[in-house]
């Protein structure tokens, strides 16, 4: 079968299964008016999402040395939708919110670095950069529909048909990949296979775990924004006298998530061109500049809120592809599905952390107010920092195709 076959049933069966991926965060100043939830709850709800798939991932991911990831990605596909169905009929609270998102969060655990390693297994050499860049553009593409999607059908119908429609298409994802994709064995590993869960080779790789630990952070940040930029544009709606036609905050959420897949696609192509760690080092003190502010200009007006909102997305975005085709293209061979369990691991601790930090501050500051967003963005200025300081100091490698850099 074709790079190029492959390539689309894996990014269509990722479009699927995710596209009802942000469809909470979308939806949370609903949550939070109905069942009177705090900053911190809020987070939670978010977040328990991220802390399964860092508790699960390693063990998913790394099986994928050992056995077909489509199996596995089936079994994580099934957990997408029931955990997305039982959210739109059974939760009415913090508790059964958080169960169904830890659900869920098992069930991304299982579809997106299993998906992304059964691509990269049939897609290999100069073209696997591209091939992970448009695999990270499919669930970017489908995540920034999420949000547009879930508000519009959740204004029509009611939130809980806006949840539902995830879970169906998570099915339709479960029917493609099943009928379509190839079954594969894997590679054996060059010499004697680590146990399952001894990451210590992986974590001898200076290079992959460099990409890896900008890839903390980045999510970090990544998910804070994704999380938060409905209720914070929400917010600062309000401020400035509650009305707009073309500048609906779940419509920002979509433009920006938009316009970070064009920035995560482009971005890799970049780092292709001017050295692979030059590049990221430049997006990360971009974004941290952008991260510093941003909450602040809720106080000025809500255009220039939204407008820095899709600027700091295409920051954050800029370097996505680019740190995951770095730990990818960095992997010994049979230990690429053991290097992207460490990679998940760490990206999304960060990824849990970030939603919940943002909760935590907005509650320590008395409250949402343009001072208390401003102290909840700019941390992660500060955490973007150690993000920085690994990929200078650990120095990673250029991929096969990448200009060398300084």
């Amino acid at each position: 079968m074709s790079h190029l076959r492959i390539i689309a049933i894996v990014c269509t069966a990722q479009v699927l299964a995710q596209i009802g991926a942000f469809a909470i965060p979308a939806l949370l100043p609903t949550f939070i008016a109905d069942w009177n939830l705090t900053g911190t709850e809020a987070g939670w709800i978010i977040g328990a999402f991220y802390a399964s798939y860092t508790l699960t991932v390693p063990v998913l991911v790394s099986l994928t040395d050992r056995m077909d990831p489509k199996r596995i990605y089936l079994g994580a596909v099934t957990l997408t939708a029931v955990a997305a169905l039982g959210y739109a009929t059974l939760a009415d609270g913090f508790w059964s919110a958080c169960a169904f998102r830890l659900l869920a969060g098992v069930g991304w655990a299982g579809t997106y670095m299993p998906g992304l390693k059964a691509l990269s297994d049939f897609v290999e050499g100069p073209q696997q950069s591209r091939g992970v860049a448009l695999h990270a553009a499919s669930v970017g593409v489908s995540g920034a529909a999420s949000f547009i999607v879930a508000s519009t059908i959740a204004s029509w119908f009611g939130w809980r048909w806006g949840i539902a429609f995830g879970g169906l298409c998570a099915v339709a994802a479960f029917i493609l990949m099943a009928t379509m994709l190839p079954s594969r064995k894997p590679k054996p590993p060059e010499g004697k296979q680590a146990a399952l869960l001894d990451f210590r080779p992986v974590l001898k790789n200076r290079s992959a775990l460099a990409y890896s630990l900008g890839y903390c952070f980045h999510t970090w940040e990544m998910n804070a924004l994704r999380a938060w930029v409905v209720t914070f544009l929400t917010f600062a709606l309000m401020t400035s006298g509650g009305e707009t036609i073309l500048l609906a905050p779940a419509a920002i959420a979509t433009a920006l998530s938009l316009a970070g897949v064009w920035a995560s696609v482009s971005g890799n192509e970049v780092a292709r061109k001017i050295g692979r760690r030059r590049y990221i080092i430049i997006v990360m003190i971009c974004s941290m500049v952008v991260a510093a502010v941003i909450g602040f200009s809720s106080a000025v007006s809500y255009e220039l809120a939204a407008g820095l909102c899709i600027v700091y997305g295409i920051l954050i975005w800029a370097d996505s592809s680019s740190l995951t085709a770095g730990t990818v293209g960095s992997a010994l061979p049979g230990q690429r599905g053991a290097t992207m369990a460490v990679h998940s691991t760490l990206g999304y601790s960060g990824g849990f952390v970030g939603p919940l930090a943002i909760g935590l501050i907005l509650d320590l500051a008395g409250g949402e107010s343009a001072f208390a967003w401003g102290i909840a963005f700019a941390h992660i200025a500060a955490v973007m920092a150690l993000g920085l300081l690994a990929i200078i100091v650990l120095r990673p490698k250029d991929l096969a195709g990448d200009k060398a850099g300084n």
